[in-house]
C-alpha cells in the first residue's frame, strides 16, 4: 500500500457526538490555552464542557458542526449571527480540532463548512475573535483571508486577556 487518503465530511452534531466532542474540546483547549488562560480557570471550562453540557447544547438547536474523518470525531466549530447585534453578518464563535489532526488542511474543510452554513443563513461577511496569545489561531485566520478589525478583552479567572476580531468581506 503507498498512501492512505482520509475522508473528511462536515455535518451537524447529532446526539450520539457528545462524548467524541467533550473529548475534542478537552483536547484542543489544553493544547490552545495552557500557559494563557490559568490553568484552574482552564480545568473548569474543562469540566463544564462534559458530554452532558454538550448533549444539551445539540438538543437546543445549537449550530455545532463537526469534523469527521474516517468516522470519527476530530473537530468542532459553532456558528450562526455575530453575537454583537450592532451589524448583520455572521461569526465563527469556536472552531477546534483533535491536536493531531491540526495542521493538515483539515480547519480549513471545517472552515469551510461554516461559511456555508452562513450563507445558508445568508448571513453577509464574517467574524471570527481569537485570543491574542493564539498565534496559531493568528496565522490559521490571516492566512485564509481574514484580517484584524477590532480589539477587545475577556476576563479569565483573575486575569484579563485581550481579543481580536478577524474579518472577511
Amino acid at each position: 500500500m503507498l498512501g492512505y487518503v482520509s475522508q473528511a465530511l462536515v455535518r451537524r452534531a447529532g446526539a450520539d457526538d457528545a462524548a467524541e466532542l467533550a473529548d475534542v474540546f478537552a483536547q484542543s483547549w489544553r493544547l490552545a490555552y495552557t500557559g494563557l488562560i490559568p490553568s484552574d480557570h482552564l480545568d473548569r471550562m474543562i469540566h463544564l464542557r462534559q458530554p452532558s453540557w454538550w448533549a444539551k447544547s445539540i438538543a437546543e438547536k445549537d449550530r455545532i458542526l463537526v469534523l469527521e474523518v474516517d468516522d470519527e470525531v476530530v473537530g468542532y466549530a459553532t456558528c450562526g449571527p455575530l453575537r454583537f447585534r450592532r451589524a448583520r453578518g455572521g461569526e465563527i464563535y469556536e472552531l477546534y480540532l483533535t491536536p493531531i489532526y491540526q495542521g493538515l488542511g483539515f480547519g480549513e474543510v471545517l472552515f469551510e463548512g461554516c461559511r456555508h452554513e452562513l450563507d445558508q443563513m445568508q448571513l453577509p461577511g464574517l467574524i471570527v475573535w481569537a485570543l491574542s496569545g493564539n498565534e496559531a489561531a493568528h496565522r490559521f485566520y490571516w492566512d485564509r483571508g481574514g484580517r484584524p478589525v477590532a480589539e477587545s478583552n475577556e476576563r479569565f479567572g483573575a486575569r484579563t486577556l485581550s481579543k481580536i476580531a478577524f474579518r472577511w468581506p
